[in-house]
């Protein structure tokens, strides 16, 4: 029979055992080994069985085992050393403060909003890399010790669990949590009540939220839930599921992310005294409404005008967009967005911010279609990719929203994504080589005394370890898909620890090319059964529900997987989690990654791999663009230039068995008279000394903080001092620009060189008249720009100059020749204003015609 409610029973703990408790609800155990081990301690075999859940186990260790520790001294010492240890972390002034110290201007708390957090397998808040690298996020803050606010959704049915059919065709289920038996707490209001979010709906309604608290460390990560009685039942449904539902109901999620969660950080921060953020971060676009909510607030609380209100909002905010093609972005009916915000009245969603230029921050070509990223450009001052790469890629796909400008100009730069090294690396490297928790930027160490035969020996016991789980979930697999036990002793013999082993785990999107591998079937055949250099593979990886392509995708897999010739060798895990994961990046010889270049934004689980001395084969395309170096892996050729998509595959494919057979198996397979692959290991070492510093999300967090959170909190400081003063100025000369705008024109150029001719390295003067439309001159930029033409004489690879203005309208400069061959010159006109975070943030710009 089917329950009425669902609840949690909660453990009650003797008094001596009260701090097993916060330990196990800080979720900094997640990353802390001593502390792993003391709740392992408690009950090893149900600690295995819980999937090392702290909570889960105090809720079902029997209480006579809790009496018998609760007497043992040798136990309460031990979880009093682990508990002032989780003390000090709190305590004890980490990197952000001695930067403070130091004399650095950094934000006093920053808030950063995600659609998921991928914390751990324990709180299944997450999909994929977008949310485990907003968990890693979150948790190098806390390390270093950043003043960070967490801000998301609460799903009850989380994302999906996967399964196969019978046929090899993916299953979604969707189990329903209860968040009482998660790291979880409510966060309730001085009367002991649970503090409630309220963000109006159409139709006079009002859709409400429980906020519900995950500790990350130092850092709270503030989840709403809509899952309350008080709420329609549609409203009540808004967090049922992760990037479920149709546009309405997806609108309806990013709307209480972004406003609702915007108001759940100031309800917070005043009930608990935490400073309120001068930073906010949205981590993708999708909670970019709460933007919208911050003028809002500066209209009422400071009484600004709405475009003075704007320009304070985009001092403080940050927009990392993840996404390297148009079709990734969240876009929405206008009529479906006017809808949910009103007229405007006291009755909408967002009184007296109006609807009209609420729609113009979304707009884009088409007019009937809002867009989110579009808006998070326009109200953010600070914007970036997620590798070098992509950032070349998004600065060419928005530069419709900055026209007139060169590419390398739009003001887009880039933060490659790092992971969590306490989280991803294996424990047994770290004990090796040895690490630091708290500046885990720093990278491996130690690693001289350390031979080869020994880092050898402990990558072979990784992947043992590794075989051994692929067996077990493989034949948990088959039994979901309807085999009997007794037909599945074949499973026992699936994969051999002393062979080659491939990893290949990641969303399953087409663009990533899953099935790649399989383009030519006899040779991959070949490589798995080679009886000199064997090779064996494990895919894993989840498709969106409503991606038919990528279920056909995994499909193909697994229904080559099922052979019975290669099935030892090959084979696809289904229901891939944060603890799949870790036995695979930690015990796979090499990562594979094959997308479509530059598809690709970053690419965050080959650095996984490489942080516990992986080799990556893998395209050119993401982060592994601007980290591979020749000697910590392999490139699979591009075909670059060639637009058959399946020529595409067929060339690349191609590539990829040749690099496996002839310069990855070979330096695997080739041993010294000590059994160890030399050639391989030099590459291991390479990679852990010079990918580890890189590749961590210390390194990451801490780019954000010296080149976005710092510089946004002085923006921020600028424009509210004196009673915004800043930023009235700002709209105001943003208003005094809009009106002259179309009438400032360059009016006439012209160059004058000496009688040797423009030679390269010569100095020239260029001189300019033009007309300003009662603009003062300090208003604008007058520039040359002087660089290399194409036959088309368009203007690339350019340097600029301001021109120093003569009167009348007059401008003159001098400018070095920077190139020889084909070049040319051109006058502009930018707008200049010191609240501006360059000449380009506008997107205005005036060329002489």
């Amino acid at each position: 029979m089917r329950a009425v409610h669902r609840f949690t029973v909660l453990a009650h703990l003797p008094e001596p055992l009260r701090a097993l408790g916060t330990l196990a609800t800080n979720l900094r155990w997640s990353w802390h080994p001593p502390t792993q081990d003391l709740f392992a301690a408690v009950d090893p075999e149900l600690w295995s069985a819980t999937g090392g859940d702290p909570l889960r186990l105090l809720n079902e260790v029997p209480a006579d085992r809790l009496r018998v520790l609760a007497e043992d001294e040798d136990f309460l010492a031990r979880t009093r050393a682990v508990d002032d240890d989780l003390r000090r972390y709190l305590a004890v002034p980490r990197w952000y403060q001695q930067r403070q110290d130091e004399g650095a201007e950094l934000p006093g708390s920053v808030a950063y909003f995600s659609m998921e957090f991928g914390l751990t397998e324990a709180l299944p808040n997450y999909s994929g890399g977008l949310g485990v690298l907003a968990g890693d996020h979150l948790k190098s803050a806390s390390d270093l010790g950043v003043p960070m606010i967490g801000v998301g959704l609460l799903y009850r049915s989380g994302y999906f669990r996967q399964s196969l059919s019978a046929e090899g065709w993916q299953v979604e289920h969707y189990p329903v949590l209860d968040p009482r038996g998660l790291a979880l707490e409510t966060v309730t209001g001085p009367s002991g009540q649970a503090l409630l979010v309220r963000v109006a709906m159409p139709e006079g309604r009002t859709l409400l939220a429980r906020i519900w608290k995950a500790q990350v460390g130092r850092v709270p990560l503030l989840l709403l839930d809509s899952d309350l009685p008080g709420n329609d039942d549609d409203l009540r449904g808004t967090t049922d599921r992760l990037y479920g539902g149709d546009a309405d109901h997806r609108v309806r999620q990013e709307i209480l992310a972004g406003i609702g969660g915007m108001r759940a950080v100031r309800a917070y921060c005043e009930l608990t005294g935490h400073p309120q953020p001068e930073v906010f971060h949205t981590n993708e676009g999708h909670a970019g409404f709460l933007g919208l909510e911050r003028v809002r607030e500066l209209q009422d609380e400071q009484d600004l005008q709405f475009d003075p209100a704007v320009a304070a909002v985009r001092a403080g905010m940050v927009f990392t967009t993840h996404t390297p093609v148009p079709a990734g972005i969240d876009r929405f009916p206008v009529d479906l967005v006017r809808h949910y915000f009103g007229d405007g009245s006291q009755q909408s969603l967002l009184p007296g911010v109006p609807t009209d230029r609420v729609l113009a921050l979304g707009a884009e070509d088409n007019p009937g279609m809002f867009n989110m990223a579009h808006m998070g450009l326009r109200l953010a001052q600070r914007a970036n990719g997620v590798s070098e790469l992509h950032g070349k890629v998004i600065r060419k796909m928005f530069s419709g929203l900055w026209p007139g400008f060169g590419t390398e100009e739009i003001p887009i730069s880039s933060v490659t994504n790092g992971v969590h090294g306490p989280t991803w690396s294996a424990r047994e490297l770290g004990k090796l080589l040895g690490e630091s928790e708290m500046d885990s930027g720093a990278g491996l160490r130690g690693m001289e005394p350390v031979s080869d035969a020994l880092l050898w020996e402990l990558r072979c016991s990784l992947r043992q370890r590794l075989v051994e789980h692929v067996r077990r979930r493989l034949r948990e697999a088959w039994l979901q898909r309807g085999a009997s036990d007794l037909e599945l002793g074949w499973c026992d013999s699936v994969f051999d620890p002393e062979v080659l082993t491939i990893g290949f785990a990641r969303r399953v999107p087409t663009y990533k090319r899953a099935t790649l591998m399989l383009r030519d079937t006899d040779r991959l055949r070949q490589l798995l059964l080679d009886s000199q250099r064997p090779v064996q593979i494990v895919v894993a990886g989840k498709s969106h529900p409503a991606d038919e392509g990528g279920k056909a995708m995994i499909q193909k897999i697994v229904k080559f997987a099922d052979r019975a010739d290669v099935r030892h060798r090959l084979v696809f895990l289904p229901d891939y989690d944060m603890s799949m994961a870790r036995y695979l990046v930690s015990g796979c010889d090499v990562w594979l990654n094959n997308p479509v270049r530059p598809l690709e934004a970053c690419g965050t689980s080959g650095m996984k791999a490489a942080l516990n001395g992986a080799l990556n084969l893998s395209v050119r395309d993401g982060w592994w663009d601007e980290m591979f170096d020749g000697h910590n892996g392999w490139a699979i050729p591009n075909a670059d230039g060639v637009t058959d998509p399946n020529r595409r595959d067929d060339l690349e494919s191609a590539a990829l068995y040749e690099l496996i057979t002839e310069h990855v198996a070979p330096a695997f397979y080739e041993r010294n008279t000590d059994g160890v692959p030399g050639k391989w290991m030099s590459m291991v070492r390479h990679t852990l000394a010079t990918l580890g510093p890189r590749v961590h999300s210390s390194r990451m967090v801490r780019d954000y903080v010296d080149n976005h959170y710092g510089p946004a909190a002085c923006s921020v400081r600028g424009v509210s001092a004196d009673g915004y003063r800043g930023a009235k100025e700002l709209a105001d000369y943003r208003a005094r620009l809009h009106a002259a705008w179309s009438r400032v024109r360059v009016d006439s150029t012209e160059m004058s060189v000496d009688e040797h001719g423009p030679l390269l390295g010569s100095r020239v003067t260029v001189r300019a008249e033009v007309e300003l439309a009662g603009l003062d001159p300090s208003d604008v930029d007058v520039e040359v720009v002087v660089g290399r033409v194409d036959d088309s004489d368009e203007l690339y690879d350019f340097v600029a100059e301001s021109m120093a203005a003569s009167g009348d309208g007059r401008y003159q400069a001098e400018v070095t020749l920077p190139h020889a061959g084909p070049a040319g010159y051109t006058v502009r006109v930018l707008p200049q204003h010191r609240s501006l975070s360059g000449p380009a943030e506008l997107g205005r710009v005036v060329l002489a015609s």
